[in-house]
């Protein structure tokens, strides 16, 4: 403490404490202690009486309730003695709840119990009001003024099980006695207070001491004149001035530092590199060293900075304090715009490097836009449209003339939701006035800045909108690369930024060769993207064949960016069969577009041959590798193997289905019922890699079952694995078991296709149809040629029973000639089978393995001339083969089929 100070204490008497701001500090603190310990006192002893009414409601109303609503409660009351049968129970119910009185009146209002047994048999007493809603049988709930105090008092109404009121229960607490537990407690809570009270009053004295330590006991004025004198010292001058502590916190910072490194009101005591400065900022006022006019940026600031150590603090007057540092600051603004300048530069330089990494990350045509759009707004321009001409989206090279100029808005951004300026997807079609139509006439950019008054250069129709929105000025830029003019790109400004200037028409000119390269490459990929899915799609079944095995339909659904190699296929055969097919081809392009029509051609013509399934597979498997050693001949082949297939064939006179796959296709059957089962058809190799047999399994689905095939894009994506798209495909199976295949196909693809497919989808479902018996003729036939007459007489008398009278003399000369071709040239046992379908089937199996050719007869010739009769009057026939040996079948159309 200084001379002065203690002098001045002498002086003030024996209570100097008492003046200072110290003293004067702690008697406030004091003061408000007290009050508002008083206040909390009191506030808690209000509360709590008041909650302890609204208990005593609570209370009353469930014990009336409780005991109102008692097993024989309206039996006791209904009987001849209601007192003896329920005084007891009342006055156990008083006192285990803890009320004052339960009193069971009647309809009359005379009590039946009462804890004071003189007063049964008296009529209750109380407002006239109460007495009344009570013997009404209303449930009340009310405190008032009885002869022993106020009470509150609940009543609940005692009905038979038919609703007749018997009377009523009230059970009633004294006010006084839910009181006089608060008043119990009010000791304590009056010590505690005082306690507090006490302990506050130490904290205060304590901070008492701290303060007159810190303030070294000076009174009022003198806080007041030195409080000026640092004011006026430090805040007053225009240079920034930050007092360092030597472990780096800040101590003090006038207004112009604060202004400078837009520091936090609350920044000082904290440690420099808390402050949230320019990283080189805090390293330098972190180090010791001796700075003298060195430049910083801070923000949109250069500052000049200077930095001291001092060698001891003495302003906290005590001496060994450790050394800290003076820092100066001084906003030069003649360096600003130089900064400025050169931050612009930079962040031009930072935008186009952005745009040519963003635009070029994709090769979709309104992708390219978009990303040109993302990069512009706003760092560049507040609105950006870019416009394509029509050749451009069809994948095709525009040439000119370019006039009249009416090219498709493709990408938009930054235009007022609530008002939009611009539609993507519109035509639009720009007079040669327009800058547009100019930009694309010059092939250069065109600068062009509002004119309040006249709008005659501005886009017609468009030119008022644009001022109403404070547009003030445009570039439009057109897209050219080799010479060709692909589209344009147009930028606005609004009035809350500046005009577009010679730099900016520079930056848009830049944007737009970059645009331009990129927009190319997406044209020439969408062309390439447009041939392959043309390709794809003469390649897959344009329809589904008629037919009456199964009721089917299908779903394709290209992969995500590209086009796939799957496919399916319903290939009607002979005999009331069809053939069902899901294939996968590995990859995506033109060459698995292609591949997979090479391999569904194959399969068609190999159903042809009328094989099982699984001999059909290991044909395709052979034919794969065959393929794949020619591309290995060819140095830029590409290899099919790995293609997957799944071929089923379902046989609608039997109801069998025979299944076998290679790869990774799979089969689900939905049951008539709903229920679903997933056959366990064995997984072979992918087609080509050979090593292993196929297997077959035969199924027997019953009548109207729905056979789900599908590759595995309807069950996987990025983020679902086959298990639980499994899981998917039998709950949705299972929930519809009504739906027809096409709108089963609708809800696969709704519910079961993954949010973001990673493949391209193939799905067949086709609902299973028997053949109607009564449709259905056979007979075993001797081996004897005298039976072929009564076997043509049988045959025709069924033909007749069908009404099929046309086709009798036809059949007739069909049946003839494959039986006693079986009979001459096949082996036992022998048997003929008639089919009405779409067409009249004749079918004549023997145990032979010999299949029979049609060859041309000489004049001469006695024989030889069956087949090709049979040939000659039937739509179609041919041979299939069985385990036990060939079936030789024909096939004629029926009228109207």
């Amino acid at each position: 403490m200084s001379r002065h100070a203690r002098r001045a204490r002498r002086r003030l008497g024996p209570l100097p404490h008492l003046r200072s701001v110290a003293g004067q500090a702690f008697i406030l603190e004091l003061l408000l202690i007290l009050v508002l310990v008083t206040a909390a006192v009191v506030a808690v002893v209000a509360d709590a009486r008041a909650h302890g009414t609204a208990d005593a409601r609570r209370r009353s109303l469930a014990v009336a309730e409780t005991f109102a609503h008692a097993p024989g409660m309206a039996r006791a009351m209904s009987g001849d003695k209601p007192t003896s049968a329920l005084e007891s129970h009342a006055e156990a119910a008083r006192k285990r709840s803890g009320v004052d009185s339960v009193v069971v009146f009647d309809t009359r209002g005379i009590r039946l119990t009462h804890p004071e047994t003189s007063l049964i048999g008296k009529r209750i007493v109380g407002p006239a009001g109460l007495i009344r809603d009570e013997l009404h049988g209303k449930t009340i709930s009310q405190a008032f003024r009885a002869s022993q105090g106020p009470s509150v008092v609940s009543a609940v109404p005692v009905t038979r099980a038919d609703g007749t009121f018997l009377g009523g229960v009230s059970v009633g607490i004294k006010i006084q006695s839910v009181h006089s537990t608060v008043d119990r407690r009010l000791p304590m809570l009056i010590g505690s207070s005082a306690g507090a009270l006490a302990l506050a009053t130490g904290g205060a004295a304590l901070l008492n001491r701290r303060v007159r330590r810190q303030t070294h006991g000076l009174g009022t004025a003198q806080m007041t004149r030195m409080y000026e004198h640092h004011d006026a010292v430090l805040h007053s001058v225009r240079e920034g001035v930050l007092v360092l502590t030597a472990d780096k916190r800040l101590l003090l910072v006038n207004d112009e530092a604060r202004e400078l490194l837009r520091l936090a009101p609350d920044a000082e005591g904290r440690h420099v590199g808390a402050l949230g400065l320019e990283p080189h900022l805090t390293a330098l006022l972190t180090s010791e060293r001796h700075v003298t006019d060195e430049v910083h940026s801070c923000g949109e600031r250069l500052l000049s900075v200077n930095m001291r150590c001092t060698g001891t603090m003495r302003s906290t007057g005590r001496a060994g304090t450790p050394a800290g540092s003076v820092v100066t600051l001084r906003d030069t603004t003649a360096l600003r715009v130089l900064s400025d300048r050169a931050v612009e530069t930079g962040e031009r330089l930072k935008l186009l490097s952005e745009a040519g990494v963003r635009i070029s990350s994709t090769l979709e045509l309104t992708g390219t836009a978009e990303k040109l759009v993302d990069v512009a707004v706003p760092r560049f321009a507040d609105i950006v449209a870019v416009e394509l001409l029509d050749p451009v989206l069809r994948g095709e090279e525009p040439e000119p003339p370019y006039e009249p100029l009416a090219p498709h808005r493709t990408a938009v951004g930054g235009a007022p939701a609530e008002a939009p300026l611009f539609r993507v997807g519109e035509r639009v079609v720009y007079v040669p006035s327009t800058p547009q139509s100019r930009a694309v006439r010059t092939g250069a950019a065109v600068l062009l800045q509002a004119d309040p008054t006249s709008t005659g250069e501005w886009p017609a129709g468009e030119a008022r909108r644009l001022l109403d929105h404070g547009i003030h000025s445009l570039i439009t830029v057109p897209l050219r690369f080799r010479g060709v003019t692909l589209g344009l790109a147009t930028f606005w400004r609004a009035r809350h930024r500046a005009p577009f200037g010679d730099t900016d028409l520079a930056m848009a000119g830049e944007l737009a060769v970059r645009t331009a390269v990129c927009v190319d490459n997406a044209r020439r990929y969408t062309r390439e993207h447009t041939m392959v899915t043309a390709l794809q799609r003469t390649l897959l079944p344009g329809g589904l064949p008629d037919q009456d095995a199964v009721e089917a339909a299908a779903r394709y659904l290209p992969a995500p960016g590209g086009t796939g190699g799957s496919w399916f296929d319903v290939i009607p055969l002979p005999g009331a069969r069809v053939a069902l097919v899901v294939g996968k081809v590995a990859g995506q392009g033109l060459h698995a577009a292609a591949t997979m029509g090479r391999l569904r051609t194959a399969v068609q013509n190999f159903s042809a041959l009328d094989v099982p399934p699984d001999e059909l597979l290991s044909h395709m498997d052979e034919l794969v590798t065959r393929l794949d050693l020619e591309h290995d001949a060819d140095a830029h082949g590409t290899r099919i193997t790995g293609a997957g297939c799944l071929y089923a064939i379902h046989d609608s006179v039997s109801g069998h289905c025979t299944v076998a796959r290679a790869g990774d296709p799979g089969l689900a059957l939905a049951h008539p019922d709903g229920t679903v089962d997933i056959p366990a058809v064995p997984v072979s190799p992918p087609l080509g890699l050979g090593g292993e047999r196929f297997e077959a399994v035969g199924l027997s689905p019953p009548a109207a079952s729905r056979l789900v095939l599908y590759t595995n894009g309807l069950l996987e994506g990025h983020d679902r694995t086959t298990d639980t798209g499994l899981g998917l495909l039998r709950r949705t199976l299972t929930a519809e078991p009504d739906l027809d295949p096409d709108a089963t196909c609708g809800s696969l693809f709704q519910t079961v296709l993954p949010p973001h497919p990673s493949d391209d989808v193939a799905l067949l479902v086709a609902r299973t149809r028997l053949l109607d018996p009564e449709n259905v003729a056979e007979w075993d036939v001797p081996f004897d040629l005298a039976v072929v007459a009564q076997l043509r007489a049988a045959c025709a008398q069924r033909l007749r029973a069908w009404g099929l009278d046309d086709a009798v003399c036809t059949a007739k000369l069909i049946i003839s000639e494959l039986i006693t071709n079986a009979l001459r040239y096949g082996a036992p046992p022998l048997h003929i089978r008639l089919l009405r379908d779409r067409g009249l089937v004749c079918e004549v199996s023997d145990g032979s393995s010999t299949a029979p050719h049609m060859r041309r007869a000489a004049t001469t010739d006695e024989g030889g001339r069956g087949l090709f009769l049979v040939a000659q009057f039937a739509q179609r026939w041919g041979t299939r083969y069985t385990p036990h040996g060939k079936v030789v079948w024909a096939e004629t159309p029926l009228d109207g089929r």
